[in-house]
């Protein structure tokens, strides 16, 4: 794997919620392979962070890590200001709100707590990194933001009414926020992902769902992030507010 210097593209930094792993890390390698700067967000597992920044620097790309909690708002408030002091005159172009958690449980038993972290790790993170970076997207005339839905928040899964309500809720803001910021030529997309072989579906049984997928099969990171490779491109610049599921067949 070659990443080339698309002529032309100078400085464009993508920032990726949720980069050091799956799906992140596959749309961090595919967007550093179009040309972009990217930013790599991880919580805590700074090893495998630097592995993904390895593997994209050794291939010719650039990208630098900042890492940070997306459920505290603090935290990123305090990431982005730190960004933005060492890079003086530039800005975020592309954000990719990738990062999220699962805590499936039937709703009958499902406690307060788990509620609350799915909805802050998925929504909180929506709002207090898009409020914060579209503020510069305005300004610059320019920006393609990402939000990472899943097909539980298109269709509902029974065990994930939390999960589901936090990718609903996300669906809904991305339609919303389209129609705000289309004028200044910003995109809004949602994607929404099936299956994908991850760490976060690790724990589910493969062979089974798979029979109920009718590709037949669990899709993979590299699927998704080409999708967003092309959202991101000036190929779509005329693609707004929609919702596009990598499922296989299953919506």
């Amino acid at each position: 794997m070659k990443f080339e210097k698309v002529e032309g593209m100078e400085k464009k930094y993508a920032l990726i919620t949720g980069g050091s792993r799956g799906i992140g890390r596959a749309v961090a390698e595919r967007l550093a392979q179009d040309g972009y700067i990217v930013i790599i967000n991880y919580k805590s597992n700074e090893q495998a962070a630097q592995e993904v920044l390895k593997t994209i620097t050794d291939a010719g790309g650039q990208g630098e890590l900042l890492p940070f909690d997306v459920s505290d708002p603090k935290a990123i408030q305090t990431a982005l200001q730190q960004w933005e002091e060492q890079h003086q005159g530039e800005h975020i172009d592309v954000l990719v709100n990738n990062a999220g958690l699962r805590k499936d449980e039937l709703m009958v038993f499902m406690e307060e707590a788990s509620w609350n972290v799915v909805m802050d790790t998925n929504m909180q993170a929506f709002y207090q990194l898009t409020h914060h970076v579209l503020q510069r997207m305005v300004r610059a005339r320019h920006g393609r933001i990402i939000n990472m839905s899943s097909v539980s928040g298109v269709i509902g899964l029974a065990g994930q009414v939390n999960y589901s309500a936090a990718k609903g809720a996300l669906i809904g803001a991305t339609k919303a926020l389209s129609k705000e910021v289309a004028a200044r030529n910003i995109t809004v997309n949602a994607v929404a992902p099936g299956f994908i072989k991850t760490d976060m579906t690790a724990d589910l049984d493969e062979e089974e769902l798979a029979k109920t997928i009718p590709a037949k099969r669990f899709g993979t990171p590299q699927e998704v992030a080409n999708l967003v490779s092309f959202l991101v491109s000036d190929q779509a610049d005329y693609i707004t507010g929609q919702v596009i599921c990598v499922a296989g067949g299953m919506v």
